[in-house]
């Protein structure tokens, strides 16, 4: 009976110190700190450099639009553009429901720019709530101060949508954890655009090359595997594609190709014919080949440069799971 109630009372105490942990961490994390007082001009460079951007580079669309997958690559269905919604539940492995939210001026017309651009960088939104990780934050906050203004200067000309997405919920102990995940960061340092190797490294950091490119164990990238290929994705259809290895290794990765191929990889996806390739077999790709089509040769022939700069890691990997 003593052992019984001496369980008891540890079990009690366990409890007690867990619910005040849980909510030491809710009421003081994040603590990321007060938005930048930054207001954008929107000038019309401003505007095209933003489009630009979220369009074909940080593809802030990919998420936050309606995609069809019934098409090559899932584009984004003209006239959903920013309306939030889409779905990333548990059945494609993330911890719990999360869905897009609403980007367009109908959501973000009492959010500041700076409330816009904390959430960039810091992973925080209007109120000071966390973000999960999904929104790349983490490759965000290395986004130029001017390219941030500017992908906010985009964002504030997209065609109102009044839709209101669910909220999204993670389950134990996801939900506690994402309040110790956004961090306060300073503003990066200017990149050396003339530098292609530089200027490689910032777009494809992001453009989230690493992050969809490097294989996870329990969430977390594989230490040393960078751009190794084999992240898993879950297709609507509950197949899984992989990721592929994009380290200059000769047999596994794309050490033989040279750069136009590289380019005309992407490029061949830019008409508009290439953007509504319908599905044969149902199996299809994650990677948004049709937005990032719209890079410049100029962006892309940098990002080749820094990719041939990494190291080599021999990984064959399996386009398609079981």
């Amino acid at each position: 009976m003593k052992r019984v109630i001496a369980v008891a009372i540890v079990v009690g105490v366990l409890a007690i110190v867990g619910v005040l942990g849980g909510y030491y961490v809710k009421t003081h994390f994040p603590n990321v700190g007060p938005p930048p007082d930054i207001r954008v001009a929107g000038t019309p460079e401003q505007i095209a450099r933003g489009r630009y951007l979220a369009h074909h580079v940080t593809v802030c669309l990919e998420c936050h639009s309606t995609r069809d997958w019934a098409l090559f690559s899932a584009p984004p269905i003209p006239g959903t553009e920013g309306k939030g919604g889409q779905v990333f539940s548990e059945a494609t492995g993330f911890p719990g429901t999360l869905v897009a939210p609403n980007i367009t001026p109908a959501a973000l017309a009492d959010w500041t720019d700076g409330e816009i651009i904390r959430a960039f960088a810091n992973g925080v939104n209007k109120n000071g709530d966390p973000l999960f990780p999904l929104m790349p934050y983490r490759a965000y906050r290395f986004l130029m101060t001017e390219d941030a203004e500017a992908i906010v200067a985009y964002l504030r000309t997209l065609p109102p949508i009044d839709h209101k997405p669910p909220r999204s919920a993670l389950n134990f102990p996801t939900n506690l954890m994402v309040h110790t995940m956004p961090q306060a960061h300073p503003p990066p340092e200017p990149i050396d655009r003339s530098d292609p190797v530089v200027y490689g490294k910032y777009l494809a950091t992001i453009a989230g090359c690493a992050t969809c490119h490097t294989p996870h164990e329990q969430r977390q990238p594989i230490e040393g595997m960078q751009f190794a290929g084999g992240f898993q994705f879950f297709l609507p259809n509950g197949k899984i594609v992989q990721s592929a290895n994009i380290t200059p290794d000769m047999e596994t990765g794309i050490g033989h190709w040279q750069k136009q191929y590289f380019t005309s990889r992407f490029r061949q996806f830019a008409t508009e014919e290439s953007k509504r390739i319908p599905l044969q077999d149902g199996m299809n790709s994650v990677m948004p080949w049709t937005m990032y089509a719209g890079m410049t040769d100029e962006d892309l022939s940098a990002i080749y440069g820094y990719l041939r700069t990494v190291t080599p890691i021999r990984n064959a990997v399996k386009r398609f799971g079981e």
